[in-house]
């Protein structure tokens, strides 16, 4: 994707990026406003001349609030908009014994492995069905294999009997016949036994590569039906048809240009006013963090990959911190801040209903697959956002996560018992829910427990 096309594909309005996450989403529309921004100003970056679009950087965004309230999901469903390479980070982890500096710089090796990966599979959808026409000659020659090598350089598709058995493929009437075929072996592990640990897992990742090219590919015989032959054949054919240097430079340009990293828990990693000790080790993090987040050249084994127009959102729930107690240099890279609300009864009912993805329904078409209909009450589902809000109120508060759980336990006997109620229907309403969770209400202990 060039520049040209890249800016096509984010060519939506900040109003058109609110609609689609509204979709998903419910509620926090001043966090959904600043990263439709974001995206727009990526946007409008691309249509100004190349002396000037190198100087405009993102402006990055910091999410405040506690956990649960859809963070994490604003983050993944823009990168997903734009089809963006994304990764979320803990922020935290880089506070764990046996840190050290260049272990943030993991981050942009992994979201550049991410990309490549994104990349070669939208290559290989491309090149589908130019692969078929080629899987299906090799096909009719596991069936009709030549008599000498005369006969495999010559065309056949004159061949009367290879006709014949064209349409048989087809047709699907030779899916379950057997026929013998050569796969490739995995690299084993006496390679990976030889190398040597060290703190450079980027330089590590280069060498165990390197040698796994240059040892030899071992193939073995395998007698496999024509279905399992197709789909061998077809990741054969269509690797074959993929320029891995063309993979790797259009992935290099999505990270330098469309990608989005998700710090969570940057509240974690800010110095507590006031405190000393471990501290410390937390603003060495952000140091560490800093040139990434500012713009800097990070080396992986696809090349060299410059940060400075990645998008950088950071999150936290800032109970014990605040996002000034972070550093002067890293509060600068991070000038937006939006505060997410937290979920009132309402919105877990909203949740519950109203997203494409809401969780009613994804548990009614779940339950569908065993043949049994499960019909919710417009009581039931005010009862079950009633719960989940009493249980976040007495114990942890663990947002829409909550009614994760609380459905779980609410459906776990119908779950359990679906392979032998099917064609029945199962209504839920209040009394169903009560007699469900009655022991989870009662006891304030237990309902700790339910994470």
């Amino acid at each position: 994707m060039n520049m040209e096309e890249f800016a096509k594909e984010t060519n939506q309005t900040p109003k058109e990026i609110v609609s689609s996450l509204d979709r998903y989403i419910v509620g926090q529309h001043e966090a959904k406003k600043a990263v439709a921004i974001a995206l727009r100003n990526r946007w409008r970056r691309l249509q100004l001349g190349d002396d000037l679009r190198d100087e405009i950087l993102p402006k990055n965004i910091i999410m405040i609030g506690p956990t649960g309230v859809g963070k994490t999901e604003i983050a993944r469903r823009i990168a997903r908009l734009v089809s963006a390479p994304f990764i979320k980070v803990e922020a935290s982890k880089f506070t764990e014994v046996g840190y050290v500096g260049r272990d943030v710089e993991s981050i942009i090796r992994d979201l550049a492995d991410y990309s490549v990966n994104m990349v070669r599979q939208e290559l290989m959808a491309r090149k589908q069905e130019q692969a078929e026409a080629m899987v299906e000659e090799r096909l009719l020659d596991l069936l009709l294999p030549p008599v000498n090598k005369e006969d495999s350089e010559e065309p056949q598709q004159t061949n009367p009997t290879r006709e014949k058995f064209r349409e048989k493929l087809r047709s699907g009437v030779l899916e379950d016949k057997m026929v013998e075929l050569k796969v490739a072996e995995k690299a084993s592990g006496p390679v990976m036994e030889l190398m040597p640990i060290s703190m450079n897992d980027n330089m590590d990742m280069n060498i165990r590569d390197m040698l796994s090219n240059m040892m030899p590919k071992k193939q073995k015989q395998r007698r496999v039906s024509i279905a399992d032959a197709r789909g061998i054949l077809q990741q054969e054919e269509v690797g074959k048809l993929i320029d891995m240097e063309e993979v790797t430079r259009e992935a290099v340009n999505r990270v330098e240009q469309n990608g989005i990293v998700f710090l969570d828990e940057v509240d974690k990693i800010a110095s507590r006013r006031g405190q000393h000790g471990p501290d410390v080790s937390r603003e060495g993090v952000q140091r560490d963090l800093l040139p990434i987040v500012e713009g800097s050249t990070v080396n992986t084994k696809y090349g060299a990959i410059r940060t400075e127009h990645i998008l950088f959102i950071a999150a936290g729930a800032f109970h014990l911190s605040k996002p000034s107690d972070m550093i002067p240099e890293m509060q600068g890279r991070f000038p937006i801040r939006v505060e997410l609300e937290s979920l009132s009864q309402e919105d877990f009912v909203r949740i519950l209903t109203e997203p494409k993805n809401a969780l009613i329904v994804q548990y009614t078409e779940l339950l569908k697959t065993e043949k049994v209909t499960i019909e919710f009450t417009e009581e039931a589902v005010q009862e079950i956002a009633n719960v989940s809000c009493k249980i976040n109120e007495d114990s942890e508060n663990i947002g829409a996560r909550r009614l994760h759980t609380v459905m779980e336990q609410l459906l776990e006997e119908v779950s359990f018992e679906a392979p032998e109620l099917e064609g029945q229907t199962v209504t839920i309403t209040p009394e169903y829910i009560h007699g469900r969770l009655s022991n989870l209400m009662k006891n304030q202990d237990l309902s700790r427990y339910i994470l």
